[in-house]
């Protein structure tokens, strides 16, 4: 079984986009491939085959192997709470809160967990391909590593280490790693990446040479600025803020203006990315300290890791005001998930899931009430929009349960006969739990006719595996793969 682990000098280097390129280059050789990461840090989580969640670059990358995701691809997963905490996701399942501190702290029982992770992928396997987190360099963090050289040294993997030239100083940062790793990590890299590079890649040659003349390393090719990653889901809110994001943004010309307020612990917001690919659609997200724009026909209140606590954020920047407003002025208002709890009248957390045991009031558009609970909901769903009948399909990934009048004009049907969100009277309001909606193209295509704009009807999904395969294709062009296989089989 071969394997191999591609780290990065920083995070957001491309680490995940090439992890997923070359899951699909080498499954379209024939090999059987499966993606692993012991830990991730992210509020965009999948629902796996085996009831659990993962995070959503390696959901991702499983789709380029084509395969269904497995808990096993990332079992420690943790999700931002605000600045000092994050739910802890062990295989799959909530496992508590790790505060800051702790996250430093000695966690052997946690890698213990991802190498038994990673030993019931070898058995499926013939190809591993590892991702790290953040940088090995970061050596002040290196005594309880479970995701960089700590869980390359206890399987024994070879890596290879991506520098992003987009940023700039990647000599330094891909030298600078050398020389601060220590010897036996430093032994452990077979190989150096340039990743992000805008241009012709020859006039770097020298730069190549300097770093391994500096390093020892060789280099395993310089990969150009994938466009087609733009056409994948973002694995954190990072992308949001970064105008050259892999976020997918269309030319802002669309006559439907759509507003998705820019929640800190947003969640899951790959949900739009159907929508930003849509040419009739102008999807904004608004930043903080920015008034929500009174000009857009739809508001839609995002998912969020921490629903109580990001409806006080929205209190805080005005946003309650101006959504209130925007439906008094007969404007349309969709919520997901955590945005759609805030739609109600409270919001109940008496067992302090989300912080402090506490009520907080909810935007009051939908007669309803939503009681945080200890047990997460966590599956694939599909059925029916109501009223109108069209078919949709995605997946829930929720704490708490809503109930209360407007839940008697549910939002979907799912199949098997329950259902799921609610509407208002006039429905122009509502809401439900279901992430991915706007993926199922007779959904999207019909909710956009109702708002007045033409969808172009394409399968997101199709879309996806189309970016996947034209970036193995690029990488197969810059990338030295007969190499990096040899170093994958050692």
């Amino acid at each position: 079984m071969a394997a191999v682990m591609i780290q990065g000098c920083g995070s957001d280097v491309g680490k995940s986009v090439l992890v997923a390129g070359l899951c699909r280059l080498f499954t379209n050789r024939g090999l059987v491939v499966r993606p692993f990461k012991s830990q991730n840090m992210s509020n965009n989580a999948a629902v796996t085959r085996d009831g659990g969640e993962i995070g959503r670059a390696q959901a991702l990358q499983a789709q380029a192997c084509r395969t269904a995701p497995s808990v096993d691809m990332n079992p420690v997963l943790l999700k931002p709470q605000g600045e000092e905490s994050a739910q802890l996701i062990v295989r799959g399942r909530m496992s508590g809160t790790l505060g800051a501190r702790a996250h430093a702290r000695d966690k052997r029982a946690l890698l213990e967990i991802a190498i038994d992770s990673y030993r019931r992928l070898e058995q499926e396997a013939q190809l591993i391909i590892v991702e790290g987190a953040g940088s090995p360099a970061e050596t002040n963090l290196r005594a309880h590593d479970i995701a960089n050289m700590g869980l390359a040294q206890e399987l024994r993997l070879p890596v290879v280490l991506v520098g992003d030239i987009d940023r700039g100083h990647v000599i330094a940062s891909l030298v600078g790693a050398h020389a601060v790793l220590d010897a036996a990590d430093r032994e452990r890299v077979r190989g150096f990446i340039i990743n992000k590079f805008r241009g012709v890649a020859r006039l770097f040659d020298e730069g190549l040479e300097r770093i391994t003349a500096h390093t020892g390393w060789p280099s395993l090719g310089i990969v150009p600025w994938l466009s087609a990653a733009r056409d994948l889901p973002a694995e954190d809110g990072m992308q949001l803020d970064e105008p050259q994001s892999s976020v997918p943004r269309n030319s802002g010309k669309g006559r439907l203006k759509i507003i998705v307020p820019r929640l800190p612990r947003i969640a899951n917001f790959d949900d739009f990315d159907p929508l930003a690919a849509e040419p009739d659609v102008e999807l904004i997200f608004v930043a903080p300290g920015r008034p929500l724009p009174a000009d857009a026909p739809l508001i839609i209140l995002p998912g969020t890791k921490s629903t109580i606590a990001d409806l006080e954020f929205m209190r805080a920047q005005g946003w309650d005001i101006d959504t209130l407003a925007h439906v008094r002025r007969g404007g349309h208002l969709l919520g997901i998930c955590g945005g759609y709890q805030m739609l109600g009248r409270q919001i109940t957390d008496p067992e302090g899931i989300e912080g402090l045991p506490r009520t907080v009031p909810g935007l009051g558009l939908l007669e309803m009430t939503t009681q945080m609970r200890a047990d997460k909901t966590l599956r694939a769903v599909a059925g029916i929009v109501l009223p109108g009948g069209h078919s949709f399909s995605g997946y829930e990934m929720h704490i708490g349960v809503s109930s209360g009048p407007a839940t008697q004009r549910p939002f979907l049907q799912l199949c098997g006969g329950a259902t799921d969100g609610a509407w208002s009277d006039d429905m122009r309001v509502g809401g439900c739990y279901v992430h991915g909606l706007f993926g199922s193209t007779e959904f999207r295509s019909n909710f956009l006719r109702a708002l007045g704009a033409r969808s172009a009807g394409h399968d997101h999904t199709a879309r996806v595996e189309r970016a996947l395969d034209g970036i193995a294709a690029e990488l197969a062009r810059c990338v030295d793969i007969a190499a990096l296989e040899a170093i994958a089989r050692g």
